[in-house]
Formats: C-alpha cells, structure tokens, sequence
C-alpha cells in the first residue's frame, strides 16, 4: 500500500474559536486538542485517502504564556523549540495533568482508524530555556554536566561561547545566559538576528565545527545516548515513525548508531527526514531513514511547472536524478514551512494544483503527503500575529483555520460550511488519494514515462503524461498545465510495449479514475494517437483494458 501521510497541526486542526485577535492569547483565540481529533475526524482522514498522520507540533515547545516572551516566537511558539523531549504540549490537552494519557488515547484512536502515527523528532536543537520536568529520575539532563567553560567537547550536550553573555542584536528582558551558546542554525555568535533560529540552541554531536569539523564519535558521544533514550520513550508511547527535523544538521554517523539501536526493541519504526541536500540523500538513506523530503527537486519543480515558469517536460529530469532512491523519496505540495498552494504567493487557487498533485500521487511507488486544508483550498493568508500576512499557516500563533473550521462543522466532520469550490477540491483529493493508496498499478508497478516520445499535437511546455504497468493492470496518465482546456494527442512508442510487456489492443475499455467517466474509440497500437481533450489545470488517470 502506497504510504499517503496527512500533517495536521492539533493546535490549529480542531480549533472552532473564530474570534482570530491579531497577536492574540490561546484564551483569546483558542486552541486545539488530543481529544477533538475525535474517531469521527480521523475517520474522515482515514476516508480522503490518508495511511498516516503526522500529528505536527505534539513535544512540550516554549510558549509565550510558560516561557520568557522575548526569546519566543510568537505566543504560541515554535513547536521546533522544545523545552521537555518527555512531555507533550499543555496548551493540547483537555485536562493539563492527564495530557499524556489524551495523547496515548490519540494514538489508539489512531490506530483504531486504520492509520498510523507520525510525530516530530528535533534532534538539532531546542529552547534556550529547555529543561525536562517529566524526564524519568535517572536521566541526567541536557546540559546537566556539561564544562560550559569548553567551547567544544563530545562531553557535553551543547557548544558554548567562553566569556561572551547571550545579547542578540534585538531587546530582550528577564533572561540570562552566560556564556553564550551556540544558536540552532549553526550560528557561532553570542549576537544572533531576528532572522536566526536565535529562540533554540543547537545540541553537540561529537562534531567540532570551529575546529575543522573534526569528528568525535569515539566513545560514543553524551548526546547520541540521551537521544536515543528520548526515542525509545516515544516508541514505548506507540508512534510508527519520527519526522526528522532538519536531519541533514544532524551527523549521519549518529542516525547510523541510533536507528539499528532503537530497532532491536521496536523493529517497525521508520524514519522520514527533512533534508534538502541532494548530496546527502544517499548516505542518509544508508544510516537507515525509510524516506526523506523531495523538496529542491520535484517539489520546487511541480510548483514551477504550475506557476508556469518552468516546461511539464522537466519532470523528468527531476525523477531521473534520484532514480536509484526514488521509491523512498517523499513528493509533496504543501507542509508547514511551504506557501499554500491557493494562496496569492503560490497560484491563488488550489484547483490550478490538481495536475501537480496527480503527477506528485502517481508517478511512483514512493510516499506523497498533504497538509491539512491542503483539499480545501485553504489560502494562509491571515495575519495571525508573529507570523504575517505570507502565504503560509502560522505555526507561531493561536489561530482558527476558517477552511478547516467549515468542515469540522465544530467536530461533525460533515463539511456543512464548506463553499462548492472546496467541496469539489476536497472531491478530488478524495478521489486521487484513494486511488493512489488502494490501486496496486500505483503502489507496485512500474513506470514509463512517455514524454520524450511526444509530437505534434502534444505540448511538452504544458502537458505531461507517463505510463503504469503492475501485472495485467495499465494505467495511462496525462495531465494538462495550461490555463485553458487542450485537445491532444498521445502516443506511446513500441519501446513502451517492450518494456513493460504489454500487449496492443485495437479495442480497449477505457476508463477514467477520476471520474468514472468511460471514453470511447480507444486504442492501444504503438504510435497510434490516443485523442484526448482536457480541460484546464485537469489531468485523467485511464484504465485501459482489453475489450476483446
């Protein structure tokens, strides 16, 4: 089964206070919780197509209520700022002292519904003001022993600024830090910016930046110990997998170490990494990560192709340059850190997508994922407060998501006040979704891409179109890029019948998955047009089969 990952974000997700105050407080403008994503929300998850969620922002993170407002952003905070790797997030919870029981009931409830956890694994940095209250007793904490007079050594947990107070180059009050460490983006300053991760420190892995990048793995660095204790304990709590925070900061020689430690107990648990050095994906994969993001080739490029700055025919070049690893390379359209697709930074409506995202659901056997309001057409053009009016969903503010609001319809889930455009949109992510999880063309066969083979009557600058072959099963993909509806014509070479060993057929049942739409007068010979006429920003994903 083709893994389809939801992200939601359990602050936002089931948030139904419209009050939406600039800057305002969680009393103010609310927040989610463990308990409203009920079995009726993760049913209809489970219903659009989804096999995990990624429950965003779940470890206990700095928050302008709990900690010092000067270093955090925003009054909700970053959830990348962790302050306790062995708690969850208060502001989450229904009842603040039973919060880790909400959350293993998520959990559970998740899995009720026939999907499997994700959640987020920081393992770069965390709050300048990290200090586990609910760490087990004979844990020693992060930064507990460590010489802070060392700018550098495997010992410790942290890189320290010998001599130099922390003073970023902005106001801050109540809060001291002498000496200075080492700010999350590898930033070897006691003066960070606003425009730096300057709320986080980052943790040492035996790497000596400042001398050569000199490794110390031998013996097996403090830290590498402490995280994968901090691993286990999430294991034990029955999450499936971990989405690596920025992994590529992180030395692969320790994801090498802790990965097979971590799976003698818990043998099933996969890694997703946030990486976005394509020089890194190999030795990553190798120290044991299952997928890792496709962000600087295919999803910089779909949003090119539908921003209409870059040609369809360049999709190739884009599989190709990973196709050793490309079953384990994550496709997506919108994340967290990413501008929605409908908002007026991407392409202003989220229908104009519906040609990447078949491209991004069915080109391979690898994972896709959406982020929640992602089918609704969601815009993220709200200013919230810390975060502006810049396309994105803020993760830094207490917020009501007005699309995502219309369809919990207050935890009915029934899409009551959803507009007919976001019912439409969220139909045919309903529909791809589905197909591209439970069809075994999409999850297991193979592909051919049929764009070089292409002529007259085919524009390569707009359209695309590939092949998928599993058993007895083809499926034929084209999607259209253009602006307006295109009458074209698609050929398939006789390489592609040698290939994938496929018969010719002069008369086929053909059938779009789509749609459920039969087309007539289909044939499958070698260089014999196969008319088709596509409406703008759609695609069809054909069934063909041999009428005979």
């Amino acid at each position: 089964m083709k893994p389809i990952i939801y992200q939601l974000f359990p602050r936002t997700f089931t948030n139904y206070n419209e009050t939406r105050k600039h800057n305002g407080s969680r009393l103010e403008n609310g927040c989610g919780t463990f308990d409203g994503i009920t079995d009726k929300a993760l049913s209809s998850i489970r219903e659009l197509g989804a096999t995990h969620v990624w429950f965003t922002g779940v470890i206990r993170h700095a928050t302008a209520e709990h900690n010092n407002p000067t270093i955090t952003k925003g009054q909700a905070g970053s959830p990348y700022a962790i302050t306790d790797y062995y708690d969850v997030d208060p502001d989450l919870a229904t009842n603040v002292e039973n919060r880790m029981a909400e959350f293993d009931n998520l959990v559970n409830r998740t899995h009720k519904a026939g999907l499997k956890v994700i959640i987020d694994f920081v393992p770069n940095h965390v709050s300048r003001e990290y200090k586990s209250v609910c760490k087990p007793r004979t844990v020693r904490d992060l930064g507990q022993d460590d010489h802070s007079e060392w700018a550098f050594s495997p010992l410790n947990n942290f890189y320290y600024l010998p001599n130099e107070p922390f003073q970023p180059q902005f106001a801050i009050e109540g809060y001291e830090e002498n000496p200075a460490r080492v700010t999350g983006n590898d930033c070897f300053t006691a003066h960070p910016t606003k425009n730096d991760w300057y709320e986080t420190v980052k943790l040492n892995y035996g790497v000596h930046y400042q001398g050569g990048c000199e490794k110390q793995f031998d013996p097996i660095p403090n830290t590498w110990q402490k995280m994968l204790h901090i691993l286990r304990f999430w294991a034990k709590h029955k999450v499936d997998a971990f989405r690596v925070d920025m992994a590529e900061m992180v030395p692969q020689e320790f994801f090498a170490w802790v990965i097979p430690q971590l799976h003698i107990s818990y043998p099933k648990v996969q890694f997703i990494g946030e990486c976005y050095n394509p020089a890194l994906y190999r030795p990553y994969l190798e120290a044991g990560f299952n997928y890792l993001y496709d962000k600087v080739g295919m999803y910089d490029y779909l949003r090119g192709v539908t921003s209409r700055s870059c040609p369809a025919e360049g999709i190739t070049a884009k599989w190709q340059n990973v196709d050793d690893i490309r079953d384990r390379m994550l496709y997506f359209l919108e994340n967290h850190d990413e501008q929605r697709i409908a908002s007026g930074f991407f392409c202003g409506s989220g229908m104009c997508a519906e040609p990447a995202m078949i491209v991004a659901a069915t080109l391979g056997k690898n994972p896709v994922m959406i982020y929640a309001g992602q089918e609704l057409g969601e815009k993220g053009m709200d200013m919230e407060g810390y975060s502006g009016i810049d396309g994105r969903s803020s993760i830094f503010d207490y917020w009501g998501i007005e699309s995502i609001q219309a369809w919990a319809n207050k935890g009915k889930f029934d899409g009551k006040h959803l507009t007919k455009e976001q019912k439409e949109l969220r139909s045919f992510y309903q529909r791809l979704l589905t197909t591209a999880r439970d069809n075994a063309v999409i999850s297991e066969g193979e592909m051919y891409d049929l764009e070089y083979a292409q002529g007259e009557g085919f524009n390569k600058h707009e359209q695309y179109t590939f092949l998928r072959k599993n058993d007895n099963e083809l499926l034929l993909v084209v999607v259209n890029f253009d602006d307006k509806q295109v009458d074209i014509k698609v050929r398939i070479p006789q390489d592609a019948f040698d290939y994938l060993k496929q018969e010719q057929w002069s008369k086929t049942k053909t059938t779009d998955l789509l749609t459920g739409k039969t087309l007539k007068n289909v044939s499958l010979v070698a260089n014999q047009p196969i008319e088709l006429t596509i409406p703008a920003w759609k695609g069809v994903i054909l069934k063909i089969e041999n009428a005979k």
